[in-house]
């Protein structure tokens, strides 16, 4: 990974260890009076918030229903009998000695 280094001055910040050059505020700033050191630029912080929002979304499905009427017809059969009768005569006749 690079190594990243911002310098200010004779301030330099080289992954998180800070180095001073020894006329900038080591010894200098402890004296009676007070100073003001120049500004260390830092590295940029990030901070990251996720958000999540929410969307109802409607669907609208069509739902139809179809109807089938099945219509069925039972045939039955009733048998009508009929009947018709026919008599036939026969005429048998014995030999007699009148005819």
């Amino acid at each position: 990974m690079e190594q990243k280094k911002f310098e200010y001055n004779e301030m330099s910040y080289d992954n998180g260890s800070m180095s001073a050059g020894m006329n900038q505020c080591d010894m200098g700033c402890m004296p009676q009076q007070s100073m003001m050191c120049q500004p260390i630029q830092e590295c940029p912080q990030e901070r990251v918030c996720h958000r999540y929002i929410n969307y109802e979304v409607p669907h609208i499905m069509p739902c139809n229903t179809r109807i089938i009427n099945h219509h069925i017809y039972r045939h039955t059969y009733t048998p009508c009998f009929t009947s018709c009768e026919e008599n036939v005569v026969s005429n048998v006749y014995d030999r007699k000695c009148c005819f």
